[in-house]
């Protein structure tokens, strides 16, 4: 069984603190995988909720479902963009959302990047996630 090493590289370069809950970059091999923004809706379109944290939720499982139709698992994401409505409901909603992120995507944090934007296009959407991955060839 190949590795997660095998097939890609985090980027730490020396001196520099460790983020966490994420990586600084990450050089990978194998099958590119983009996905749209994912927003906290379920199959149908519909919002089962307005909470910020049960919306993430929805999203990164639709993140991995959509992922899982190329072959891809959790752990081959490399990037996720985050865009939020709130810097402050985020940073408020720590502790929940890593127990959320966790507990769909494991322990595997790739790089990512939050965003605060005026509005998303969904208006019930509090959260809209878009994520690169690399499969393994």
């Amino acid at each position: 069984m190949e590795k997660l090493e095998d097939r890609w590289q985090v980027l730490q370069p020396p001196g520099w603190k460790a983020p966490k809950g994420y990586v600084n970059g990450i050089a990978a091999k194998g099958r590119l995988v983009f996905l749209a923004g994912m927003v906290g809706w379920n199959r149908q379109g519909v919002f089962e909720s307005d909470d910020f944290v049960e919306q993430t939720q929805q999203a990164l499982q639709n993140i991995v479902e959509t992922l899982a139709e190329a072959g891809g698992k959790p752990e081959h994401i490399v990037r996720l963009t985050w865009f939020i409505l709130s810097k402050e409901e985020y940073l408020a909603r720590l502790e929940a959302l890593g127990r959320v992120y966790r507990q769909i995507m494991g322990r595997h944090y790739p790089a990512m990047s939050v965003v605060e934007v005026r509005a998303l296009i969904e208006d019930r959407a509090r959260v809209e996630i878009e994520a690169t991955a690399v499969i393994p060839e």
